[in-house]
């Protein structure tokens, strides 16, 4: 079997280090893990890599590493781009400053300048950096929200937004093209130091970003204002010194930081699972909230590009926001704010993702902007940006995705829980002042514009037999497309994969002007819908819900029917 027959090559190859080795002969006599090690290789993906950390094929460790750079090298040399060199960001998972050097000294084996930051950075810096130094490309080490055992490699272009088509289906053209390992190219730290090839950066661009989000500051923060107690959790991951930082610099002076969840670990060891979205994450900060009184929690994922928050409800109970409630705060924030003021650009945009939800086409409409639908992947939000800049067609405002990404302003191109942090602390703040709480302002949204709810069922299938299972389940939907679910009947229904928009009350077939990705969407009457997906980053198959009801117990009540509805039970 092809997988056995790499196995024993890792083993036998000189090339593989020793502890490599030492960790592959313990699995003999395991042909289940080496079959899952070694049945294919770990997945180039449109973003780049993302798996379990482990030696081999199928695995993240310094080799997939190291051929993924060589692979990217490999396009910037065709590109002609080596001598604007590569931005390299990581986060505080196992192996990622391992990997992030790993990263650096391809590149500089390939004469390409690597520009590697001194400690562990936020995924919306890189970003930024990458722009700010006049690079090709960048590559930030992160899995995001992934268990401890995960870790990631994400590649971005001179745009700052992640690779796109066709750069992204190129550059996997140059990393599948690489057969033998030992292709990759590498160098000592010493001999890439002193070619010059790597850079170390650091404060320089901190100042830098941090000075960009203060010119985003819509309302300074007044005497009332600065005295609204946060409490922040970075989940052990990379946001505690930016969002601290922001935050103070202008002018929160009440900001309590969960000791416990503050400093960097890679074994996330309060939480496990260090999600933003996991209502579990948060119970450390509430019993500090409570503690201190304050007004809103703030939790980062560990690569700080997304963004959770709680605030006390009617009862003085914390409750979490859905990523679709905190894009409609920000989003009426931001939109009437420089309304208020005359400042919203005549042509300004609000863009978000498919599967997040109908409320923001209401918040465009009100204020006259470009709503503007993409594929799921803040890369395509970031796109548009680049887009909007070529052509002066529109000006971009806020974008967002329901899954915790926001981002106000285009000094990154990609999700920023820091800036969002700042803009939601900024508008808790505005509306104290005014004797109302986020949630008394979201309530006041849902009466502007409906009563929209939303739901994502995630379900996890592992494995080799996972990855069939979730191929079967999207195929069985595409052959049998369902009429109707949950009291809804079905108008029309997009096949992102086919290219193909039917309408079921005539009949009619057209494109749906995006491109080609993985989901299918469900247009129902009274303002319903319903998407489903595979997740691009972990084993498993997403589900979204969307209502909109007369009244917030009507809504749940649609929602729970239209959830639980039969049609979407495996």
């Amino acid at each position: 079997m092809e997988y056995l027959k790499k196995y024993e090559e890792w083993l036998s190859n000189p090339y593989f280090d020793g502890d490599t080795k030492k960790e592959l002969e313990a699995l003999k006599g395991n042909e289940k893990e080496i079959q899952e090690r070694f049945f294919k290789d770990l997945e180039f993906g449109t973003g780049g890599l993302r798996g379990i950390l482990g030696a081999g094929i199928n695995r993240m460790n310094i080799y997939t590493i190291r051929r993924a750079t060589q692979g990217l090298a490999n396009y910037i040399i065709k590109q002609k781009g080596e001598n604007k060199g590569v931005a390299i960001a990581y986060d505080s998972r196992r192996m990622s400053p391992e990997f992030a050097m790993e990263t650096a000294l391809c590149l500089s084996a390939n004469n390409i300048k690597a520009y590697l930051f001194e400690s562990l950075r936020p995924t919306p810096q890189l970003s930024f950096a990458l722009r700010e130094l006049g690079c090709i490309a960048g590559v930030v080490i992160t899995a995001s929200h992934n268990p401890a055992d995960y870790n990631g490699y994400k590649v971005y272009w001179d745009d700052g937004a992640q690779v796109t088509s066709p750069k992204d289906v190129e550059i996997i053209h140059e990393v599948n093209s690489i057969k033998d390992f030992s292709d990759a190219k590498t160098i000592s730290k010493e001999e890439a130091e002193e070619k010059g090839l790597l850079n170390i950066i650091g404060k320089e661009i901190d100042d830098k970003y941090i000075g960009k989000l203060k010119e985003l500051v819509i309302n300074p923060v007044d005497e009332k204002g600065k005295k609204l107690s946060i409490v922040y959790t970075p989940l052990n991951g990379t946001g505690n010194i930016p969002v601290r930082r922001i935050l103070k610099e202008i002018g929160f002076e009440n900001v309590s930081v969960v000791s416990e969840q503050e400093m960097p670990d890679s074994e996330f060891t309060t939480v496990g699972y260090p999600n933003p979205e996991d209502p579990k994450v948060y119970e450390m900060a509430k019993k500090l909230a409570n503690k201190v009184d304050a007004d809103i929690i703030l939790a980062t994922d560990p690569d700080a590009d997304r963004l959770g928050i709680q605030v006390r409800d009617s009862k003085g109970e914390f409750v979490l926001f859905n990523g679709n409630m905190t894009g409609a705060l920000i989003a009426e924030y931001v939109f009437s704010q420089k309304a208020g003021k005359g400042i919203l650009p005549k042509n300004s945009a609000l863009v978000k993702t498919i599967v997040s939800g109908n409320l923001a086409d209401q918040i465009a409409k009100a204020y006259n902007a470009k709503l503007i639908e993409v594929l799921t992947g803040f890369k395509y939000i970031g796109e548009q940006i680049k887009q909007f800049e070529e052509t002066g067609s529109h000006e971009f405002v806020f974008g967002y995705e329901e899954s915790y990404g926001y981002l106000v302003g285009t000094h990154s191109r990609d999700k920023d829980a820091i800036v969002a942090a700042m803009i939601l602390c900024e508008a808790a703040a505005y509306y104290k002042s005014q004797g109302i709480s986020l949630y008394d302002q979201m309530n006041r949204i849902y009466e502007k514009y409906g009563y929209f709810k939303e739901e994502t069922v995630s379900l996890t299938l592992e494995g080799i037999e996972g990855i069939e299972k979730i191929k079967t389940i999207m195929e069985d939907y595409r052959k049998n497309p369902p009429k109707s679910v949950g009291g809804y009947d079905i108008l029309r229904w997009r096949d992102y994969l086919t290219d193909k928009v039917t309408d079921n009350t005539t009949d009619e077939v057209i494109p749906t002007y995006l491109p080609q990705s993985d989901v299918l969407y469900y247009e129902m009457n009274d303002d319903a819908w319903c998407a489903i997906r595979p997740s691009g980053t972990e084993p498993k198959i997403k589900f979204y819900f969307g209502v909109k009801g007369s009244s917030s117990e009507d809504a749940s009540d649609k929602l729970n029917r239209l959830a639980n509805d039969k049609a979407f039970k495996f």
